[in-house]
């Protein structure tokens, strides 16, 4: 008798079980702001491009307009925002009249483009981002996309 009650209670445990396993947290994967962010300028093959404190090299997105990013949530993945939870500061020559910040977003903006990191670069200097897709590329220091290839 006990073992017919314990067959016949084994469905429901196990839709029990099922139904709760959905209510498990979710992770987003997301790059965590730094409380500030710099924007320097550095010396590449490309000619002087804009870094973050780290020399990583920062990408602007050919889609983006009016300081609007066009990445979705697949393009972030690849393509990172640089953001800051306060300021993004200009540092080592960079025109402090055209670094901003995107409130929503906290993404830093330099002239018309927010800036973004290429997961594919692995080192501070490295250029593996420049021109994929034709729709992605350094930025100089005048705001301007760099278009060169290495």
């Amino acid at each position: 008798m006990h073992a017919r009650m314990g067959i016949l209670a084994l469905p429901a445990l196990l839709a029990t079980l099922v139904a709760c396993g959905n209510d498990a947290p979710q992770q987003v994967s997301q790059q965590e702001s730094p409380v500030k962010a710099e924007v320097r300028i550095a010396q590449s093959d490309l000619g002087p491009i804009l870094v973050d404190q780290s020399g990583r090299t920062l990408y602007a997105f050919t889609k983006d307009e009016k300081s609007a990013s066009a990445c979705d949530a697949d393009c972030i993945a690849v393509w990172p925002a640089l953001t800051s939870e306060s300021t993004v500061d200009a540092k080592d020559g960079v025109d402090a009249k055209l670094v901003s910040k995107v409130e929503e977003s906290s993404q830093a903006v330099y002239g018309k483009w927010p800036l973004y990191y290429y997961v594919g670069d692995k080192v501070a200097g490295d250029l593996n981002g420049q021109g994929v897709d034709d729709e992605w590329f350094a930025v100089a220091p005048d705001g301007k996309l760099v278009k060169k290839t290495v």
